[in-house]
């Protein structure tokens, strides 16, 4: 059997390596071995921050519900639970879009989750 040496193909994984690594500072991005490390870390971390991003919009929309029952007089403890109560079915990337494009619309979720709430 004939010897077969891996030249195109080692070639053109360098380079897949190499064009994945381009923008990254330094050596890492030059060098084939620490741009094959440099391209598995952030392949690692772009999953993670995926994961992550989901978790950053929660809390935003939290802060911006939790601000915007503030102006209304209730907690934002409460007013997810009136809404639960009052079988309001929103999520809270609904309601904080609510809240801030049409205030008038999250004030009639407002008094009825109030209402649900008996105060």
């Amino acid at each position: 059997m004939p010897r077969v040496r891996k030249g195109a193909a080692r070639h053109q994984a360098k380079k897949r390596i190499l064009k994945a690594a381009k923008g990254h500072r330094g050596s890492s991005g030059h060098l084939y071995r620490l741009a094959k490390e440099a391209v598995i870390r952030a392949d690692v971390n772009a999953r993670i921050d995926r994961k992550r991003r989901k978790r950053d919009f929660r809390g935003l929309w939290i802060t911006r519900l939790s601000a915007a029952c503030r102006q209304r007089g209730i907690r934002y403890s409460q007013f997810i639970d009136g809404c639960k109560k009052a079988n309001i079915a929103l999520n809270r990337k609904m309601l904080s879009e609510i809240a801030v494009d049409d205030p008038k619309g999250f004030d009639a979720i407002v008094e009825a989750a109030n209402a649900a709430l008996g105060s």
